[in-house]
């Protein structure tokens, strides 16, 4: 077994209390002069097979939506109503894929990570009831799926690519292999990176994981 699949929900937890430094697609100078929109995404673990996985979405294709037709995590703006930014990733999950909050045992966040479209992003982390009969909303999400978390963590899986953005500026971009026929790659991928590296970085059973 990886010794990734070894890993606690109580190990994970207390790793993300260590949690790293902000993410962005945008460089650092960038930042201090964008309005950036609160968001709230929710990184669903799930066990399957004695194994850990990520709980994917692809976006439904839509000249609307800025994001159309990419792998993403569940998730979405903030609302005056919600109560928190976790709140928000659960609310958005429900809508999205029929998860209800109370499937969801938290662990905790990442440090924020702001996107290109001027949005600052929270992923919260949660281990999610599964199997389970996700209903989606087939205007938002196209499919659900699942990624194993030692596969993502592979160095030879990932690769950084430069963009040159319109500003002249060029910032590296993260994507991964091909898996199952998804492309995972941009902000949803720099956020997985950030999920991986907080892990490595405290949880003890990976310090030969560097």
């Amino acid at each position: 077994m990886s010794v990734w699949n070894q890993l606690s929900p109580d190990m994970i937890a207390r790793c993300l209390l260590k949690a790293g430094t902000i993410t962005s697609d945008l460089p650092p100078e960038h930042l201090q002069h964008l309005q950036h929109r609160e968001a709230g995404v929710l990184l669903p673990l799930v066990r399957a097979q004695q194994a850990w996985h990520i709980l994917m979405i692809r976006r439904t294709a839509s000249e609307h939506d800025y994001h159309s037709g990419q792998v993403a995590f569940p998730g979405g703006k903030k609302e005056p109503s919600d109560t928190s930014i976790t709140a928000t990733a659960l609310r958005e999950t429900y809508e999205e894929i029929g998860l209800p909050p109370q499937e969801v045992s938290i662990l905790g966040q990442l440090p924020s990570h702001y996107s290109i479209s001027a949005y600052r992003i929270t992923p919260t982390i949660g281990v999610a009831a599964w199997p389970y009969d996700l209903v989606l909303a087939p205007d938002e999400v196209a499919r659900a799926f699942t990624i194993p978390l030692a596969w993502l963590a592979q160095p030879e899986h990932y690769e950084l690519r430069h963009r040159t953005l319109p500003s002249g500026h060029t910032v590296p971009v993260a994507y991964f292999n091909t898996y199952d026929n998804e492309l995972l790659w941009g902000a949803t991928a720099k956020m997985v990176l950030s999920f991986i590296q907080v892990l490595k970085d405290n949880c003890p059973l990976l310090s030969n994981e560097h």
